[in-house]
């Protein structure tokens, strides 16, 4: 019969909750709620959108900075009859956040979504599975209480 003072009753993590992750997400988990597997794959279609713009966005500055380069070393030739209408531009150069930074925080925030809603179902998951144990520990409690009872009546 077991008893509420046993030796090893108490262990070393019997009071430690240790929520052991799940490596990726599959397709067949039933944690995934139908609207979360929806949500998840919007912010997997738009990480990819934004992923390919970087990209492209990427590529146009590397042109626009080897243009830029070009025109510097060999101006480009400008007909005489134009020189005189041409004036003389400044430019001012203003620190403004090119478009590859403006969409590496969209992916970080992206990121930090789809990040979000794994560690919800995570937690979800893990929640239903300490629900479990608890309810059979507490049939195992209740089973105890009634063998107990059961010795005192007879006694």
């Amino acid at each position: 019969m077991a008893t509420a003072f046993q030796v090893n009753a108490f262990q070393n993590d019997a009071f430690q909750i240790v929520i052991t992750p799940i490596a990726g997400h599959s397709g067949g988990d039933d944690a995934w709620t139908p609207e979360e597997r929806k949500r998840y794959k919007a912010l997997q279609k738009k990480l990819r959108i934004a992923e390919e713009k970087r990209i492209i966005a990427e590529k146009e500055s590397k042109e626009s900075r080897k243009q830029a380069i070009a025109d510097l070393v060999d101006p480009p030739k400008v007909s005489k009859r134009k020189q005189n209408k041409v004036e003389l531009k400044q430019e001012l150069s203003v620190d403004t956040p090119s478009d590859i930074a403006a969409i590496d925080r969209y992916i970080a925030n992206l990121e930090k979504q789809r990040q979000n809603l794994f560690d919800a179902v995570q937690l979800r998951q893990a929640k239903a599975l300490l629900e479990q144990e608890l309810a059979v520990l507490e049939a195992k409690r209740q089973a105890e209480l009634d063998d107990e009872e059961a010795l005192l009546l007879l006694l």
